[in-house]
């Protein structure tokens, strides 16, 4: 291997940007998820919380090989304290409900990604953003089975005037209530989800119906 690109494969500025790349992937990865299910943070957010948590990592490992003596550690213990107003941004209370709390652990879960991933331990990382996408995609199985949650798929079709998705899922803005997909479907909205046992289907529908644009929603 030539002199000139081992010294630019093992250069600060290559591995900074391996690190970057890296975290940039793994946070949109947890940020897709949370996307997906309509959540305030998305893949946006997730990925520009990550990759700040990589360039705070990387800034104090930079300056702890410069000045030979600075703690690599103690620009991160300040992001780590900094995060948690990000997070409330993203809770939210509803008369008895708090909703948002699962969305704010991921952009904590994404910050130590971010950090561990700066500090150059790739398979760390790699293995803790398996871990959150599959605690976040999938224990809501769990929580199915001690509580009865119903499947539902309503069509709704609107009136000379379209129904804007944003007028739904108002409705469907209730933490009893799983909403999987919500999407214009040629003639009508399709709307998925889960539902507890406690909500009665019939209301909802009704309060579908209350939206002056609607003409009919059915069951299927």
């Amino acid at each position: 291997m030539p002199e000139t690109l081992k010294t630019v494969l093992t250069s600060f500025e290559f591995e900074a940007c391996i690190r970057l790349i890296l975290g940039a992937i793994l946070a949109g990865i947890i940020g897709y998820e949370r996307q997906a299910w309509k959540k305030p943070a998305g893949m946006r957010t997730h990925i520009l919380v990550g990759e700040s948590a990589v360039l705070i990592m990387l800034c104090g490992i930079y300056l702890s090989q410069k000045t030979g003596s600075a703690d690599p550690s103690r620009i991160p213990a300040q992001l780590l304290s900094g995060i948690g107003f990000i997070g409330a941004g993203t809770i939210l209370r509803d008369g008895f409900h708090v909703k948002g709390l699962t969305t704010a652990a991921s952009l904590l879960a994404v910050t130590g990604i971010g950090l561990i991933i700066g500090a150059g331990a790739y398979i760390v990382g790699i293995i803790a953003t398996l871990f959150v996408y599959i605690i976040l995609s999938y224990t809501y199985v769990v929580s199915d089975s001690s509580e009865k949650y119903n499947e539902f798929k309503f069509k709704i079709y609107s009136k000379e005037e379209k129904v804007k998705i944003e007028q739904i899922e108002k409705i469907f803005n209730n933490d009893e209530i799983l909403l999987k997909s919500i999407k214009e479907v040629d003639e009508y909205i399709e709307v998925k989800g889960k539902i507890l046992d406690s909500i009665n289907k019939n209301k909802l529908m009704t309060n579908i119906m209350k939206i002056e644009e609607v003409k009919e929603v059915i069951e299927e």
